[in-house]
């Protein structure tokens, strides 16, 4: 099938504390599979990436087949991506300054900082209500533009603060909610803080710290492709132009390695007793929950003190009212399963909850999913 791509900067009055006011243009690829036809007859999807992957090489990977929007819109979908501000191709304020670099990850920056390391912006960025509002511009834009109603959500790892909490205040724009690997805070916070938070508005992520992440949640022989690392860390230092001059050098090169920076954020408004407010997920939104077996990011191993820091998948399973709900746990798959041996049977999922929102028939209950793609229900 045919597919058009196009690159959309779409308009938006910031509510990010350090541009509040601001016009600014948020990014948002399109891949559009739909079949020429009447307007009513779209089916349209909007990916959101987590907290340190851009969009593009979370979903738009360009190697063989794990470009996962490109799957999709091979089967029919109109697909946008988009970049919340603070990661990708979206405005990254105060990120340009290394000085407003998370102290404890200056040192991956290279040149070192000299003498006083005072930040500019001694801040976070970004938040829970100004995600939202990003979103929420965003989908009124496809909704406009491609003159639908309602979109379906699929995010991954930390988009489940942004669209868990917009689905359940804007159920008649969300069609359904596909959620990998969420980042669920059981007992996380209700209200949001003085804002600006304290803080600082950068991470930086090296390429050793990338692999090592990954590779602690690869215990399967075919689970990770040989040389897929270096494919996603191009990837990423496509997305960064100010970032794949930071790192270290390397002296085969004479280059920088590089780092890819992500925004800090706070959040508020996802745990389980939002989670459930007015049995609208699950009800009104169907839910499809996935994750890898191996998962330790979305898993906090072992439990932690900090409730919000302490992770747990299933917990959102419980937390939905709704009856429409479902929990896949795949195996020999971890966080990162869009770049794993299982990303073709994660897209070919993806593709029948759209279709169906349904599991092999099944509106409800938990399920797992094996390397053949095979689901059956779990112990």
């Amino acid at each position: 099938m045919a597919v058009t791509t196009t690159d959309h900067m779409v308009p938006h009055k910031s509510t990010v504390p350090a541009t509040d006011g601001q016009q600014v243009d948020l990014f948002v690829r399109e891949h559009d599979g739909t079949p020429s036809g009447p307007p009513a007859a779209r089916e349209v999807v909007l990916m959101l990436h987590g907290r340190s992957i851009p969009v593009l090489a979370g979903y738009d990977l360009q190697y063989t087949s794990y470009g996962w929007a490109d799957a999709l819109a091979q089967a029919g979908y109109d697909v946008f991506m988009m970049d919340l501000q603070g990661s990708g191709r979206s405005p990254r304020p105060r990120m340009e300054d290394p000085c407003n670099v998370n102290p404890n990850e200056q040192g991956a920056i290279n040149p070192p900082l000299s003498g006083a390391r005072t930040a500019s912006y001694p801040f976070v960025l970004t938040n829970s209500q100004s995600d939202q509002d990003e979103l929420g511009t965003v989908v009124d834009y496809i909704r406009s533009i491609r003159n639908v109603s309602k979109v379906s959500f699929i995010g991954w790892s930390a988009a489940a603060f942004a669209m868990g909490p917009y689905a359940i205040k804007n159920p008649g724009k969300v069609e359904s909610l596909f959620l990998l690997a969420p980042i669920f805070p059981p007992l996380g916070p209700s209200n949001p803080p003085t804002l600006p938070a304290p803080g600082f508005p950068t991470h930086v992520l090296t390429r050793t710290g990338f692999e090592q992440a990954w590779t602690n949640e690869v215990h399967c022989t075919n689970q990770r492709e040989p040389g897929i690392v270096d494919v996603v860390w191009g990837a990423l230092m496509e997305e960064d132009p100010i970032g794949r001059t930071w790192g270290k050098v390397l002296p085969a090169t004479g280059r920088p390695e590089g780092v890819s920076r992500f925004r800090n954020f706070v959040t508020w408004g996802w745990n389980k007793t939002t989670a459930g407010q007015g049995g609208v997920l699950g009800g009104s939104v169907p839910v499809l929950i996935v994750h890898g077996e191996f998962d330790k990011t979305a898993n906090t191993t072992p439990p932690s003190s900090n409730p919000v820091l302490d992770f747990h998948v299933p917990a959102l399973y419980d937390a939905i009212t709704g009856a429409h709900k479902l929990l896949v746990t795949v195996a020999c798959a971890g966080h990162s399963m869009p770049w794993e041996g299982q990303h073709s049977n994660l897209h070919a999922l993806s593709k029948h909850w759209l279709k169906h929102t349904s599991v092999d028939g099944n509106t409800q209950g938990r399920f797992t999913m094996d390397e053949n793609g095979n689901i059956t229900p779990a112990p």
